[in-house]
């Protein structure tokens, strides 16, 4: 099971089918598509052994579920009633598991219209998960949260500490996620932190290794108990035209 901010499926889409060619997972969560649906790969994906459930927005946002087998149940959005243009959520069941690929809005800076929209968005997640589900169900949240558990994940912490990636709010925000019963997969196995998802495209952020761990495979206790590893694949950000994040991808066991 992968989560990958592909930062646009058109311009990544080579990437994203070598990736798939070369690792097979069973899922594979991408966001910020970019593409709305009726000019999303579905074709190439299909060929390379994958179905896709798609909520795509022009230019910005979009999710999607790439899976060997074809989703069931597919809903975007949150199903609350609440008027959202803005593609940043879609669900599935795949199996017996419910798959979430979420894009969290990433809040601009601390204070504006565009930070309360996600400090909201994050609340309705906690609300969908209390109307939806119960805690011994299984499910998994994947995606990009825009924001970093703590500062073991964040390669300068103080630089980045009253930013809409690290401020007290967004991570009291992860945290009340977690709290309703998941369990940060990639934490599980990694508890030393210094391991990063996103790194800027800007000031060559990415040699210097200054990133942050932004992207989350979060997981209710039945599937965290069955998680065996979790991997960012680091090498998926160089090259030609890579997307400013790396696939973080979790293999659970039989």
């Amino acid at each position: 099971m992968t989560t990958w901010n592909v930062n646009s499926i058109r311009t990544r889409l080579d990437r994203t089918l070598r990736w798939l060619e070369k690792h097979a997972p069973d899922v594979l969560c991408l966001q910020e598509l970019k593409a709305h649906d009726d000019v999303f790969p579905f074709e190439p994906l299909r060929e390379a052994g994958y179905h896709a459930a798609v909520y795509g927005q022009k230019t910005y946002n979009g999710v999607a579920i790439l899976s060997r087998c074809e989703a069931r149940d597919v809903e975007l959005g949150f199903g609350d009633g609440v008027e959202d243009p803005q593609a940043r959520a879609i669900s599935a069941r795949i199996g017996d598991v419910r798959i979430l690929s979420l894009y969290v809005p990433n809040g601009a800076q601390v204070g504006s219209e565009k930070y309360a929209y996600k400090l909201a968005w994050m609340r309705r997640l906690c609300d969908y998960l209390e109307r939806r589900f119960d805690p011994s169900d299984r499910v998994v949240l994947c995606g990009d949260f825009n924001v970093a558990p703590d500062d073991r994940d964040v390669a300068q912490p103080e630089q980045w500490k009253e930013s809409v990636l690290c401020h007290p709010e967004v991570r009291a925000a992860l945290e009340r996620i977690l709290d309703w019963g998941l369990v940060d997969s990639f934490r599980l196995h990694h508890p030393e932190g210094g391991v990063y998802t996103w790194w800027d495209y800007r000031r060559l952020g990415f040699p210097r290794n200054d990133g942050l761990r932004i992207d989350h495979i979060l997981m209710s206790e039945p599937l965290a108990a069955r998680c065996a590893s979790a991997v960012i694949d680091r090498d998926e950000r160089k090259g030609k035209q890579p997307s400013d994040h790396a696939p973080l991808y979790v293999t659970l066991e039989d």
